[in-house]
């Protein structure tokens, strides 16, 4: 970048290498919108007003510019895409930068999980930031395949493109003044980094506890009134939007009713088919509720770029990064073209950058399982024959709370059943980092599968094998696939492979083009619902029962875990019932 050529094009001495001409600036510094060209040089806004003329002009025709979108927190490894796929989604959808928080992949590979994801984001365009993972694992109740501790955070805190410490899912740690814990907030205050929270239902004197320990954000709002604590407490509100937790309808009063300056848009967890549209998807149905399309963007772009403090970012000024879109309206937000660096890298929803999706990588091989066995799914109990009643997991749609569900099983031959009449089937949790035999066994109610089984290594945060089935032959052969596959997911019924996609990166990414993914995610989830599954992605939702962070009910290769007691559980109500869980 030339400062003498930025200055020489803002004064009108030189021509700009770019002018847009007759545009709408959506001003978000302002809160207007108004007529104005647009001079480039050196992918740098260097002056709007009238008058500029470049070496290249585009006549906007009265269309709006706006700033390109920000995804304020995400995990790119849920897409299941290498980020050159990714990226061939998100930017004709008018996201240009990304804040990534890699914690599922470290969660299987450590430091070289980030290291990989590093890599593969370079010459892309897209510009993606890291916040390092504060929870890896993210509690002492489950295994993964890497332990982070603030001296392993230290060896990458002072990059530049690492912008903070990612959610803090240990909020009991925070308010406990755990020592682990609160080093790595202290080194993440040492580098002046943002800490991202992560606290549902966290409220009164605790939340105070947890801002004031320096944590700044929450994405974890499902409620209006969690969401205005929040944000009287002056944590910023990032607002998911994720393929599991669906939660912008539900704060849009909020954005109506209160100052949005706070609030910023996200995606956090989203699979390839829900990647477009993006956060315009998000601005698009905000304008609809009735937000003013500049606050809209402004939430989509400046926000979130002053919140991570990423300097001449998400406006339209002298100064700014030329990082824009062309929208022939601010109804829809589908941008006609897209600007990176002041080069246009989108046109009408397609990509016009030339991507390498080839990646020469050392992250396969991830899935080391003990010798399973078809007995390894029992659930034995005390009594031979006979009912019971059991705590299971009862799934909310669309929601990755869970509820506690008083289930009653039938007991076989000193085994606990599934019980299809009433959707209950078994759910089993295998480790599969450090063949350590670890298998959590339970039951989940929401599925609605009536044969056959599904299971997955995408299992969050610590991503062991979750297997959901009707039966222990089916959940066996599930298991087996997954290994043979070296990670992945798949439905069988009747010990047949029905649908399957293989993740062999991590047990979590796919080396295919997205359109390979996206085939095969319609394929499972079309092969579940031929089974009787009433979930429109009960992958995903599967997929968040493992997570121990999450009220309220939810299982880990360890056992059935009380988010509430925080601490595992007999499944069993009655004493005189099971004791073991195997």
């Amino acid at each position: 970048m030339s400062r003498e050529r930025i200055i020489n094009t803002a004064r009108g001495l030189e021509k700009a290498d770019l002018v847009i001409k007759n545009a709408n600036i959506v001003n978000v510094l302002t809160d207007e919108v108004y007529k104005a060209d647009i001079a480039i040089t050196d992918g740098i806004i260097a002056g709007v007003g009238d008058g500029y003329s470049g070496i290249r002009e585009i006549d906007a025709e009265g269309k709006f510019i706006s700033p390109s979108f920000i995804d304020g927190h995400v995990h790119l490894e849920s897409s299941m895409l290498l980020p050159s796929e990714f990226a061939k989604l998100v930017v004709p959808a008018g996201t240009t930068t990304v804040i990534a928080d890699p914690h599922e992949i470290s969660n299987v590979l450590g430091l070289h999980g980030i290291s990989f994801l590093k890599n593969a984001v370079e010459g892309l365009p897209l510009d993606v930031y890291c916040t390092l993972p504060s929870c890896v694992p993210a509690t002492a109740f489950e295994t993964s395949g890497f332990d982070l501790q603030s001296y392993d955070l230290s060896m990458l805190i002072d990059r530049p493109w690492v912008l903070g410490l990612a959610e803090m899912m240990n909020f009991t740690g925070v308010l406990n003044n755990d020592p682990v814990v609160m080093s790595k907030i202290e080194l993440a205050q040492q580098y002046n980094k943002r800490i991202d929270g992560h606290a549902p239902q966290l409220s009164g004197k605790d939340l105070c506890a947890y801002a004031a320990s320096g944590v700044a954000s929450d994405h974890e709002c499902t409620t209006p009134d969690e969401a205005i604590e929040k944000l009287r407490l002056g944590m910023y509100l990032m607002i998911r939007e994720g393929s599991a937790a669906k939660d912008l309808k539900a704060l849009i009063p909020v954005l109506l009713t209160h100052n949005t300056d706070k609030c910023m848009f996200v995606t956090d967890d989203r699979h390839p088919q829900d990647l477009r549209p993006h956060i315009n998807g998000m601005v698009k149905v905000c304008v609809e509720a009735g937000l003013s399309p500049v606050k809209a963007v402004k939430i989509a772009s400046l926000n979130t770029a002053e919140y991570f403090g990423l300097k001449n970012v998400g406006a339209i000024a002298p100064g700014y990064k030329a990082d824009l879109l062309v929208l022939p309206d601010l109804v829809n937000f589908e941008p006609e073209l897209v600007l990176k660096n002041g080069n246009i890298v989108a046109q009408n929803g397609k990509l016009l950058y030339e991507i390498n999706s080839t990646l020469q990588g050392t992250a396969r091989g991830s899935v080391n399982v003990r010798w399973i066995e078809r007995s390894d799914f029992k659930i034995k109990t005390s009594v031979n024959d006979g009912e019971a009643f059991v705590k299971a997991i009862q799934v909310i749609p669309n929601q990755l709370i869970t509820k506690v569900y008083d289930a009653k099983v039938n007991i076989v031959n000193g085994c606990a059943e599934p019980n299809l009449n009433d959707d209950i089937l078994k759910i089993c949790v295998i480790e599969r980092h450090r063949a350590s035999g670890n298998i959590g066994c339970g039951f989940v109610r929401g599925f609605g599968l009536k044969s056959g089984a599904m299971a997955s290594t995408v299992a969050h945060d610590s991503h062991n094998m979750v297997i959901v089935g009707t039966n222990d032959e089916d959940m066996y052969r599930a298991a087996v696939r997954l290994i043979k596959l070296q990670g992945g997911k798949v439905v069988i019924n009747n010990g047949e492979v029905m649908a399957e996609l293989p993740l062999p990166i991590a047990g979590l990414i796919s080396d295919k083009d997205y359109g390979y993914v996206i085939e095969h995610c319609d394929e499972l989830n079309k092969a579940a619902a031929s089974l009787g599954c009433t979930l429109s992605d009960p992958f995903m939702a599967m997929g968040f029962l493992s997570l121990p962070v999450i009220p309220e009910i939810k299982i880990t290769d360890k056992g059935v875990f009380d988010t509430e007691k925080f601490d595992f559980i007999d499944i069993f109500e009655k004493s005189n019932a099971a004791v073991r869980i195997n």
